[in-house]
């Protein structure tokens, strides 16, 4: 990277189809990407680049270009039927949305644009083909990965998997969140030379160890967080509570409060809760502003993660720069956050008993949890900050545009000399 290209300002397009940086977190389709693209895209406003991103209008009223208290602008495009739609059921829409995106650059062509989910770097790449725009990708999720642990429950487009192939070998970068997923790209075909590691990061400002604490009562906390569905792993969070009777689990997410009793994922891990006879320590609270989840997670003696897979998984983020220790299962992204006896404890997947005994011993040694909070806030201010996110992502950016700028130069050649 030259220092010309180190301070030159750009105009970057984030596309982002189904997870809108100004989505209520905690809905079946509202989570860690959305957290992702709307601090990324804060950050890279924040050093002087002219940011918009391109999400999937959900609703008929909002105004089509919204700015920012961050800076950046978002753009909501028409693609389909202007409500609310599962992101399943979004790929019928995509050439509607490449073309929207096609017609925007077309008039003002980005120095990079960024795609975000593989619908994202689908209609991203259409846009982008034959105008010279460079394309990076960050899938946040891979489809062979879900087809491997859903099985028959994954409910993905038949032609995910191919398409996010074909993704994979056309952009000039993609963006890996962790080395679990750089394995898996590379057994996709994905040449590792076009690969690089950026994970997702955390707000230090907000998920401090120090600030105001969510009520609780005599008893342990467990803390689970997370969307409502079924590969979260919260009933297996419900099964460990058996045997750990002076402890509550409080679990955090899905649709609002007032509307958890018709949620049928709510009630389903009310009905595990009564079946394993921990009903009345079991607490569903629903969906939980970004703003007062650092107090929940003080709250919180120890933060459980059980999902069966997890692509990144920002919680264990979040709990770790608020001190606070994490037994995770030891699946995708969590491999590469949670340090095994640093800053939480590994278990293994689908393993409730192998969960209660982790998180039975940590109860009862409150120097090791102390321990483990505070190693686990130092390595998410070394290695987590999304100022240093930008910074790697903008690394991409500049090694992506300096390549493409050499074939072109090299084309160039090429025909003169013909």
């Amino acid at each position: 990277m030259t220092p010309e290209m180190e301070v030159r300002r750009m105009r970057i397009s984030i596309v982002s189809e189904h997870a809108s940086p100004l989505a209520t977190l905690g809905g079946t389709d509202a989570g860690g990407q959305n957290v992702h693209v709307a601090e990324l895209s804060a950050r890279l406003a924040g050093l002087g680049h002219q940011v918009t991103v391109y999400t999937r209008r959900d609703d008929p009223v909002s105004p089509e270009r919204t700015r920012t208290p961050s800076g950046f602008d978002v753009v909501r495009v028409a693609a389909g039927p202007p409500r609310q739609l599962p992101k399943d059921e979004l790929l019928p829409y995509m050439g509607e949305f490449s073309r929207h995106l096609a017609a925007c650059w077309a008039a003002e062509p980005p120095d990079i644009a960024h795609a975000h989910f593989w619908m994202s770097g689908l209609a991203t790449l259409l846009a982008a083909y034959g105008g010279g725009v460079p394309v990076v990708q960050t899938f946040h999720a891979l489809g062979v990965v879900k087809r491997r642990h859903q099985g028959q429950r994954d409910c993905s487009p038949g032609e995910r998997i191919s398409v996010e192939r074909v993704i994979g070998s056309r952009v000039d970068g993609v963006l890996a969140t962790c080395s679990d997923e750089v394995f898996e790209l590379a057994r996709m075909g994905v040449p590792r030379r076009r690969v690089s590691i950026v994970p997702c990061g955390v707000d230090l400002d907000a998920f401090t160890p120090e600030g105001s604490v969510a009520p609780r009562g005599a008893r342990h906390r467990l803390l689970a967080v997370g969307r409502l569905v079924r590969r979260k792993g919260f009933d297996l969070a419900i099964a460990a509570l058996h045997d750990i009777p002076d402890a509550e689990l409080v679990i955090v997410g899905g649709v609002p409060a007032d509307r958890l009793a018709a949620e049928p994922e709510a009630n389903w891990l009310l009905r595990q809760a009564r079946r394993v006879g921990v009903a009345d320590r079991v607490r569903l609270v629903g969906q939980v502003g970004h703003a007062e989840m650092p107090a929940l997670l003080r709250s919180a003696d120890v933060v459980v993660c059980s999902p069966w897979y997890e692509p990144f998984g920002i919680v264990p983020l979040e709990a770790m720069a608020c001190g606070v220790p994490v037994v995770a299962t030891a699946v995708g992204g969590l491999t590469d956050t949670v340090v095994d006896g640093v800053t939480g404890v590994h278990v293994p997947p689908l393993r409730p008993h192998a969960l209660h005994r982790a998180v039975r011993a940590l109860l009862a040694d409150p120097i090791r949890r102390r321990a483990l909070g505070a190693s686990g806030r130092d390595r998410v201010c070394s290695r987590y900050s999304w100022d240093r996110v930008a910074a790697e992502t903008l690394r991409v950016y500049y090694r992506v545009i300096a390549q493409r700028r050499r074939v072109v130069a090299g084309d160039r050649r090429t025909a003169g000399e013909r």
